[in-house]
């Protein structure tokens, strides 16, 4: 399934085209405040970026820069006004952004995005075959960058990967594509593992997503109390593949 990650101001808006596009790849949202976003491409490794271009005047151009800069062969397809895209306008005139004048239907956003991914397939010279429909996703939940790479990288060969870097952002994303298991961080900023895994239970539709906690404090009193919150399981930061593995294997 191709990948496809869509930055943008969150909002009602971002979140219907993100569920929109969610009905034939795979989307991973990602806020454009997010001090982690430019490296959120490493993490997921789009073939695709989507950018709406909402409130895009109050950001810096840095992201398209280091798109532009360090990401070239990935296709960029942005949803703005023409006011919207005025500050961008050197962008455009290369062929790896495109634009598309809002507002606009979702099917014309999949239509625009379909092309795009066409056009990168036959440009391609060797084409990656998708992943099969049914491999389970994985969740995986933290405020660092290089922790969610980490995680990705160990078992990105056998699941599909989306990650969030904080716990509201994480039930975003659940809400969208609900994955078949989360990997949680227990000590986060502002909504820690302790309150994120409290809203999935209660909600009707998430609560029996099976939860593991990654944790790097190893201490009774600390283990005690993620046991006490009845997870599938916890690990030891940074987990070893193959534990990681087999746990995750346990609990779906």
């Amino acid at each position: 399934m191709k990948k496809i990650l869509l930055f943008g101001k969150l909002n009602d808006v971002l979140k219907d085209v993100g569920k929109a596009l969610s009905e034939q790849y795979f989307v991973q949202i990602c806020d454009l405040r997010s001090e982690s976003a430019a490296g959120m491409i490493n993490v997921v490794e789009p073939d695709l970026v989507v950018i709406s271009l909402i409130g895009a005047q109050d950001f810096d151009v840095g992201l398209f820069s280091r798109i532009s800069r360090e990401y070239s062969k990935i296709p960029v397809l942005t949803i703005g006004t023409e006011s919207e895209k005025r500050g961008f306008l050197d962008f455009y005139k290369s062929d790896q952004f495109e634009n598309l004048i809002r507002p606009v239907e979702n099917r014309d956003i999949l239509d625009a995005v379909s092309k795009r991914l066409e056009k990168k397939v036959a440009e391609s010279s060797s084409v990656v075959a998708s992943a099969p429909k049914d491999v389970k996703t994985i969740l995986v939940v933290d405020d660092n960058a290089v922790t969610l790479r980490t995680i990705r990288e160990l078992i990105k060969d056998e699941y599909n990967v989306i990650v969030a870097t904080s716990g509201m952002q994480a039930i975003k994303v659940m809400t969208g594509s609900r994955p078949d298991l989360v990997l949680l961080d227990y000590k986060m900023p502002i909504c820690d593992g302790r309150q994120t895994l409290g809203m999935i239970r209660a909600d009707d539709e998430l609560r029996d997503v099976p939860v593991i906690f990654l944790t790097g404090v190893n201490d009774k009193e600390h283990i005690k109390a993620v046991l006490e919150l009845k997870p599938q399981g916890y690990l030891l930061k940074p987990p070893s593949k193959d534990d990681l593995l087999a746990a995750i294997k346990k609990s779906i």
